[in-house]
């Protein structure tokens, strides 16, 4: 995990998702993974580790969702992981399906929340509103409370923002501005992908 524990830089995440997409819009798994692992870097940097163990479970789940992709695209099978498109084929045609969307949708109505809110806006209560809208909905009460309550640590608005190291607050807005737009055209092609395959209420 030592190329996880570097810092996040949101530049990293906008030319990833600028590059994942080819003339047919397939979703090119090198560079989709390439940003997740950007945007990993945020759930293991400092800003999220002041949750604790309480949010490590999300951590968790996408580095070992990470690593089995790197596996799948450098095994014998890797000709069907090319692009997500060929992927979800290769897998719904083998009965192999393991997909987990619900990661993305936090991470990115989070950055949503943070770029279109006042400056004076609280952390805590953009990532709760977007974990209810996305996570939640998968966890029991228990869960849904301890992760609500660890929240309010997360420090504020322009600290998070600081923190995507491409300057002050308002150039990593820009960047956001630049950048969510790309994220959202991916998200909404791989949502009409798993649609398309009856996948989208997968747990």
């Amino acid at each position: 995990m030592d190329d996880l524990e570097s810092e996040f830089n949101l530049k990293v995440v906008l030319v990833s998702f600028k590059q994942c997409l080819n003339e047919k819009e397939e979703v090119l798994l090198e560079y989709y993974l390439a940003g997740w692992r950007a945007g990993q870097v945020l759930r293991a940097s400092r800003f999220l580790n002041s949750l604790g163990t309480i949010f490590s479970f999300i951590s968790k789940d996408v580095v070992t969702k990470l690593q089995i992709m790197d596996q799948l695209r450098s095994g014998p099978q890797q000709e069907h992981y090319s692009s997500l498109q060929a992927m979800v084929a290769y897998e719904v045609g083998n009965q192999l399906v393991d997909l987990e969307r619900a990661h993305a949708t936090l991470t990115q109505l989070f950055l949503e929340g943070v770029r279109t809110s006042p400056e004076d806006a609280r952390t805590s209560v953009l990532c709760t509103d977007s974990y209810n809208a996305s996570l939640a909905t998968y966890h029991p009460w228990i869960i849904r409370r301890a992760v609500t309550v660890a929240f309010c640590a997360l420090p504020t608005r322009k600290v998070f923002l600081e923190s995507m190291n491409v300057g002050s607050s308002e150039q990593a807005v820009e960047m956001l501005n630049e950048a969510l737009p790309f994220i959202e055209h991916v998200y909404n092609i791989s949502q009409k992908l798993y649609a398309e395959h009856a996948l989208l209420d997968l747990p």
